[in-house]
């Protein structure tokens, strides 16, 4: 059984981030300007910080790829970080030299003992056994996004191969529902040296039926895609088609109903209550995701908190923040759908080339009805 999987390194100010991901069959057309736009979606959006004026990000695909397709061995990405040049000491992979008041003056700078409220500053630092945050966030930033949108732009290369494609929209910023109002709340915020969260939803259209299963727990489809979405920094809730409204529906309002085109011999329904899945599988409609992101947490006006040196209270630390990502975050988890969702289909289909998973995939659809 094919399996899409990935692994990635790499902190928010080290030298570079990296994914290898194993699973993809041979002969896979591989855009890597297509990439390179969807990481260039990441950084934009309304009420980004100043990080995003440093960084442009590129992904340097190191192997893998031969003449533009896949070679059916692991692929290697890296994206260098730009202000890798400004952290080269308080970053350092081989040890400094402390004594050197120059060094000690540049890593002191950097350190971090004010912990953050709802960051994983103080709970890493527990688990970890760190008395410097920079250890936590470092690699708990949103920073190690960009490699999750850059394995889930070679996901879609290889979902696009069947028709396969998707897209997101932001749904709520704040208490806001409309674009323009949505502004006016995010620069309200950045006045006031605060940060905003909101919702997004995610749509995949042209999957075929069958992705996924009911027989184990973990197999469930609707189970694996919220387990994706949720893994993303400062995302608190996932919901699958009508998702919450579900608790005030009856069931004649909330199940599909089933009709068969037969000019077209093809099950279909006329509503989409179930975004796409019913008992952890693929319905032939299109999967829709609606995904909740919270404030960011960190802000120019700091919550209270602690220093875990001298355990006396203190307002947190503030480093580059955004007022809102709720557009990029949108594009993360576009990637991270993709990236379920080319497992899935793998999985089901599997082949160790392109052509071989084609020919599963052809032979199963003309089947389907």
């Amino acid at each position: 059984m094919n399996k899409f999987r990935f692994l990635t390194s790499g902190e928010s100010h080290g030298m570079c981030l990296n994914a290898i991901i194993e699973g993809l069959p041979a002969n896979v057309a591989i855009d890597n300007d297509f990439i390179n736009q969807e990481l260039t979606k990441r950084q934009q959006g309304y009420g980004r910080g100043a990080r995003m004026q440093i960084e442009t990000d590129k992904a340097q695909i190191k192997s893998g790829v031969r003449f533009g397709k896949t070679t059916g061995a692991p692929v290697c990405i890296e994206i260098q970080n730009k202000d890798w040049q400004n952290w080269t000491v308080p970053m350092s992979i081989e040890p400094v030299d402390i004594k050197d008041p120059d060094v000690a003056e540049a890593v002191n700078a950097k350190k971090i003992t004010r912990v953050r409220p709802g960051h994983a500053d103080l709970a890493g630092a527990q688990k970890y056994n760190q008395k410097d945050i920079r250890n936590i966030l470092e690699r708990s930033s949103a920073r190690e996004t960009a490699s999750r949108v850059a394995v889930g732009a070679i996901a879609k290369c290889f979902l696009k191969e069947f028709g396969i494609n998707g897209s997101s929209k932001v749904l709520q910023i704040g208490n806001s529902f409309e674009e323009e109002t949505m502004k006016q709340e995010i620069d309200k915020a950045k006045e006031n040296g605060d940060t905003l969260g909101g919702r997004f939803e995610i749509t995949f259209k042209n999957l075929p039926a069958g992705l996924g299963s009911f027989v184990h727990w973990d197999r469930r489809l609707d189970g694996r895609l919220a387990q994706a979405l949720m893994s993303i920094p400062a995302v608190k809730a996932v919901e699958i088609g009508a998702g919450c409204l579900c608790s005030a529906l009856q069931g004649s309002k909330t199940h599909d109903e089933i009709f068969y085109d037969t000019e077209n011999s093809k099950y279909y329904r006329k509503t989409n209550n179930a975004g796409g899945i019913e008992g952890g599988m693929t319905n032939g409609e299109d999967v829709v995701l609606k995904v909740t992101m919270k404030a960011i947490p960190t802000m120019k006006q700091p919550l209270q908190s602690v220093d875990i040196d001298t355990k006396s209270p203190y307002c947190a630390h503030f480093e580059r923040s955004d007022t809102c990502a709720v557009e990029a975050c949108a594009i993360v988890g576009e990637a991270m759908a993709a990236i379920v969702l080319a497992d899935a289909f793998l999985e089901k289909f599997g082949g160790d080339s392109i052509e071989e998973t084609k020919r599963n995939f052809n032979s199963y659809t003309e089947n389907l009805e």
